[in-house]
């Protein structure tokens, strides 16, 4: 079938070639053989009828082809966006409900609605996450629960680096609020020195 319709094309542009309507041109354009519908530009020849072949036919410009056949151009593909791989609603919603406990410390309450934050971030194609970056995120957010105040904070610093590395805006934030609470915490140290000057012996 294909082999016929490729017949059917040639018998086609060999008809219009008879006519005067459509002349087909062997043109060597940097040392390679095109065939086209216009004379060449540079070194070229008409092509003779006897001497086109079906594979002459597919090496045509296509818009030439689907002219022969009498279909539409042929429209070039748009290019593929690169997707975010996001938790679902369902997993959202759960989040949300463990992100207002109130068994939890300040510090991992705010953790988890700073997830909340990153995955509906995630939903609007901020970043570039992969299934396996979710992961790392669902166990900082499990850890949450543990005692070791040490385990807990690990966990948010793995957490922290996987969206840094999959979000630069929220690597950006991220890095940001580290370097505030950094200051935050030896202003806090500087006021414990002054009021207490006994535990604090001068180095």
């Amino acid at each position: 079938m294909k082999r016929l319709k490729w017949w059917a094309v040639l018998a086609v542009v060999l008809g219009m070639s008879n006519a005067g309507a459509q002349q087909v041109w062997k043109c060597e354009v940097n040392g390679k053989v095109n065939f086209s519908d216009k004379p060449c530009p540079q070194a070229g020849q008409p092509v003779a009828e006897r001497s086109l072949q079906p594979n002459v036919v597919e090496a045509m410009k296509p818009e030439i082809v689907n002219a022969a056949m009498g279909r539409p151009p042929a429209a070039s593909a748009p290019p593929q966006s690169v997707g975010n791989a996001c938790p679902g609603d369902g997993e959202i919603r759960g989040m949300e409900t463990r992100a207002n406990s109130t068994t939890l410390g300040e510090a991992e309450r705010q953790f988890l609605q700073d997830e909340v934050r990153r995955v509906r971030q995630c939903r609007a194609g901020q970043g570039r996450y992969r299934e396996a970056d979710w992961v790392i995120s669902r166990e900082a957010q499990a850890a949450q629960t543990q005692i070791s105040d040490r385990a807990r904070y690990d966990a948010r610093l793995r957490a922290e680096a996987m969206h840094s590395a999959a979000d630069p805006d929220e690597g950006d934030r991220i890095a940001r609020r580290r370097i505030a609470e950094e200051k935050m915490q030896r202003r806090q140290q500087q006021q414990l020195q002054r009021m207490h000057p006994a535990s604090y012996p001068a180095s």
